[in-house]
């Protein structure tokens, strides 16, 4: 459910709402455009109930119970089309009016991503392509495009897992699978016992497994050949695994290297 201000929601319906029509959509051309932003339904019975079923209605129920960040890609795709339907119906409007727009969905984008820990997605060596690949994949989640960032999701792991290896002295060969990778980086921490607890451990273990699984959606589900895509809702759901798995791969390397820069230092009393 989006968190909106009375001011705020008036905004939306005062800019976008004329008697239960949505600028100059028709029902067909505003399901198709919604449904190409967010990768929602319009025509969904929920955003008709309680209404009478407008395209107005339709979206005040959705700005109603959808999340911020949702809510916000759809405002911020319907940017232009206000502004196109303002000049054609010589609508004058001046900028006050239009920022007050933008600040609603700047602030609804900015307070949410539809994958939590997509910041994660970051190079952990200085190689430029490796810069660029987490960049596009950053990009994707932004577009709220995820199934499309699918092959390059698996070859960010694949960097990024062989950066970890090196960091550790594990070998590895050029061609090993993601999950060979995984696991043999998982086998040198937990015998280092960077793991502390049983059940970060088996979830950790059960990851291994997922890792594996990623092999055949990278193959055979995403861009990486031609594929049939796998769809939105499970790309989501992939990369939220990975990337969770990640950031705490990043805490747990940071917090050791940090103890033994700490332990490393010389106990200058005891001279």
């Amino acid at each position: 459910m989006a968190d909106l201000s009375y001011q705020e929601k008036k905004v939306i319906k005062d800019s976008l709402v004329q008697s239960g029509y949505v600028l100059d959509f028709s029902n067909n051309t505003f399901q198709d455009f919604v449904a190409d932003v967010t990768k929602i339904n319009i025509e969904d019975p929920k955003y008709s109930e309680g209404n009478s079923g407008s395209k107005g209605q339709r979206l005040l129920k959705f700005v109603e119970l959808e999340s911020d960040y949702t809510v916000g890609l759809l405002l911020k795709a319907l940017y232009d089309e206000l502004i196109q339907y303002n000049n054609n119906n010589r609508r004058n409007r001046d900028n006050n009016f239009y920022q007050a727009y933008i600040n609603v969905f700047e602030r609804l984008i900015g307070g949410g991503s539809i994958v939590e820990h997509i910041d994660a997605i970051q190079a952990n060596n200085d190689d430029k392509d490796f810069h660029t690949l987490a960049k596009l994949i950053r990009e994707s989640i932004e577009k709220n495009e995820p199934e499309a960032a699918l092959d390059r999701l698996h070859t960010f792991l694949i960097k990024f897992l062989k950066e970890l290896c090196d960091s550790h002295h594990i070998d590895h060969s050029k061609d090993e699978t993601v999950n060979a990778l995984f696991g043999k980086y998982i086998k040198i921490i937990r015998e280092k016992g960077f793991i502390e607890s049983q059940m970060a451990d088996k979830i950790v273990k059960f990851s291994f497994q997922i890792m594996d699984a990623f092999n055949d959606i990278r193959n055979n589900k995403s861009f990486a050949h031609d594929n049939p895509i796998l769809n939105y809702d499970e790309s989501v759901l992939i990369f939220s695994n990975v990337t969770a798995m990640v950031k705490f791969i990043q805490s747990m390397e940071t917090k050791h290297k940090n103890q033994a820069v700490a332990e490393a230092e010389p106990d200058w009393g005891s001279f």
